[in-house]
């Protein structure tokens, strides 16, 4: 197979996108990474990370995220510094494997690689691998064989070096058993609250006090830098304002398209076949030929008898216990011979015999549904939007680079780009770097021009920023006001209310703490009213985790037990628990080698995250920052 493969000189560039290989584009990209790439994003030991490799995995990461999510993706996700980084470790992870790999002289053999492309489904048909399927698909993507089969071979190994790593994980039978039951423990309990804002009003607070608190606190009551904008935005529904569609294209968008609007004729038929092979003789022909005339010329008598005698004597097995009846069906839905006697005859017409692959045919028509189309006058609207649609679609990349280019030429106003393309120049509230939206549209980057030194020096339009896919904003400083400390009075219900339930959530820990020691002390404290029983799982909390760790944590030898917990809205939570129900776990039980599984997985990660860091030591890796933020996302 490969002996004719590499003769081939015509092939691909990122085949493996066809290929289920983990990491497989990022063989693809190890194998150009002595290209030229116009500088490096890192370097691994002596290998380089080209901006190139950096760009595709970084787009290839991203058109992943959006298939994935439908396309429900907020882009200042993909701007983000994060994002980007975790992209590159995945380069560099890859990349200190596949040094490692080549270090260790681990060697892929000709058949092993042989085998494991045969085994690819891309590159089969009908289970069997497809010499004449691998060339196409190969020639497709413009890469040479030597190229393709270097870089699966270099996949396959950093494959068996992973796996090397992750099998060594292993978890003891006892300890998961021990775990699973922990986690399957029951509980019975009832609880009692003591409720925070019975004290809130008790509570005593001085002027003096709220303003200590104001000045002890600075940072936290000033306000970030914030600006003013006008914008506009450009997207498709801008495109499309300013179409005109006039009523020739609607009437010819309908005419060619009628059958969109519309259901074509259907026609319900019942028949009886008498099969012939179509290589039979012509003495077998003539034989089951003349059955079916005996059947017409009975039918011709008494057309009532149709199905009876399909039942009786017709060899189609999927119509013949139904009195021979196929429905209703379109044209073409049948083989030609069928579908031209069918809907070349009258309702309830019994057909002359019909020849067709299958043998002869004696058809009736029972039913006919006429073909109906909507009017123009109902789908004009509808028509409207589509041809405005595809108009828009192939006018947009054009008016988009009009409108960056205008924000960009006359910085001054974003009137000349409004006026060109019929956009509204709008202005928005007050906005904050950090949690700033404009249009509805949250973009780091959009808010980093906005922030920018120039942006607010020369109050000049930022540059066009795609926030979503299909849709650019442009915006200028209108009003800017630099970070400022709020006024006390402005900010003194909030310190009120913060300092009162603080100060009450002391008064109930108190209270709850005294009847917690009375009913441990076996008292009996008429204020406590115990709710109903409830149970609660440890592995299914349903209560806060601070109250799910004290009622898990206390001894269960002396029944009822009583816990005390501080909830995180101030309140003060007392649990007596009535009894525990252990589970009792079989050797075999599924849910033991499910947990197993798991754990040994997170064993495995951990191991190999270990064994990755150790790798990183050995191969140094510097990655350049500046360059990492370069590339557009």
């Amino acid at each position: 197979m490969f002996e004719a493969v590499r003769k081939n000189k015509r092939i691909s560039q990122v085949i493996l996108a066809i290929i289920i290989i983990p990491f497989a584009f990022f063989g693809m990209d190890a194998y150009f990474s002595g290209a030229p790439g116009g500088g490096e994003v890192a370097t691994v030991g002596k290998s380089k990370i080209t901006v190139m490799e950096f760009d595709r995995a970084l787009r290839e990461q991203q058109d992943r995220i959006r298939e994935l999510s439908g396309g429900q993706v907020d882009r200042a996700m993909f701007e983000s510094e994060f994002f980007r980084r975790s992209v590159l470790n995945g380069l560099i992870n890859q990349r200190v494997l596949q040094l490692y790999a080549e270090d260790q002289r681990i060697v892929v053999t000709p058949p092993q690689l042989q085998e494991f492309i045969a085994s690819l489904p891309a590159f089969q048909d009908e289970g069997q691998f497809s010499l004449e399927r691998y060339e196409r698909l190969l020639r497709a993507q413009g890469m040479s064989p030597a190229m393709f089969e270097a870089s699966v071979a270099q996949d396959i190994r950093v494959q068996a070096v992973s796996r090397a790593i992750g099998d060594t994980a292993f978890v003891g039978t006892p300890s998961v058993s021990r775990f699973v039951e922990a986690q399957l423990e029951e509980r019975e309990i009832r609880d009692f609250p003591v409720e925070v804002e019975r004290f809130v009003d008790a509570v005593e607070l001085s002027e003096d006090e709220m303003r200590a608190f104001y000045d002890a606190d600075t940072p936290r009551f000033e306000r970030p830098e914030r600006v003013r904008v006008e914008y506009v935005v450009f997207d498709e529904a801008a495109v499309m304002a300013q179409l005109d569609i006039d009523e020739a294209r609607i009437e010819a968008f309908y005419e060619g398209n009628r059958d969109r609007y519309g259901v074509p004729e259907e026609r319900r038929a019942r028949h009886i076949l008498i099969q012939v092979d179509p290589d039979a003789t012509e003495e077998v022909a003539a034989e089951a030929q003349a059955r079916a005339r005996e059947i017409l010329d009975a039918l011709r008598e008494d057309p009532s008898r149709f199905e009876e005698l399909a039942r009786e004597h017709s060899q189609d097995p999927g119509s013949a216990r139904d009195g021979g009846n196929l429905g209703f069906f379109g044209r073409g839905m049948m083989v030609e011979a069928f579908d031209e006697a069918v809907f070349g005859m009258e309702l309830n017409e019994i057909s002359d015999l019909v020849r067709t692959d299958f043998g002869f045919h004696v058809i009736e028509v029972t039913g006919i549904n006429p073909e109906t189309f909507r009017p123009l006058a109902e789908v004009r609207d509808e028509i409207a939007r589509d041809v405005g649609r595809q108009e828009a679609s192939s006018q947009f990349a054009i008016l988009a680079e009009q409108f960056a280019n205008t924000v960009y030429e006359q910085p001054d106003s974003l009137e000349p780009a409004a006026e060109l393309l019929g956009l509204e120049v709008r202005t928005s509230d007050w906005i904050e770097r950090e949690s700033g939206t404009l249009a509805g549209f949250r973009s780091d980057r959009l808010m980093n021009e906005l922030f920018s030194t120039d942006a607010r020096e020369f109050r000049e339009n930022v540059e066009a920023v795609e926030v979503e896919r299909g849709t650019l904003i442009s915006a200028r400083i209108i009003d800017y006001e630099a970070p400022a400390r709020l006024p006390f009075d402005e900010v003194r219900e909030a310190i009120e209310r913060e300092m009162r339930v603080e100060r009450a959530a002391v008064l109930a820990r108190e209270e709850g703490e005294a009847k917690l020691e009375m009913v441990r002390a076996g008292e009996p404290v008429e204020e406590i009213e115990w709710s109903t029983i409830r149970r609660v799982q440890r592995g299914s909390p349903t209560l806060p985790a601070a109250a799910m760790d004290a009622i898990f944590r206390a001894p269960s030898t002396e029944l009822p037990a009583h816990v005390g917990v501080p909830l995180p809205d101030g309140s003060y939570a007392l649990y007596r628990i009535e009894s525990v129900q252990r589970p009792e776990l079989e050797a075999d039980d599924p849910r033991l080698r499910l947990v197993a599984q798991q754990y040994e997985q997170i064993m495995a990660q951990k191991d190999f995250d270990a064994y990755l860091s150790a790798l990183r030591e050995r191969y140094p890796v510097q990655i350049r920052a500046a360059a990492l933020r370069s590339v557009e996302p």
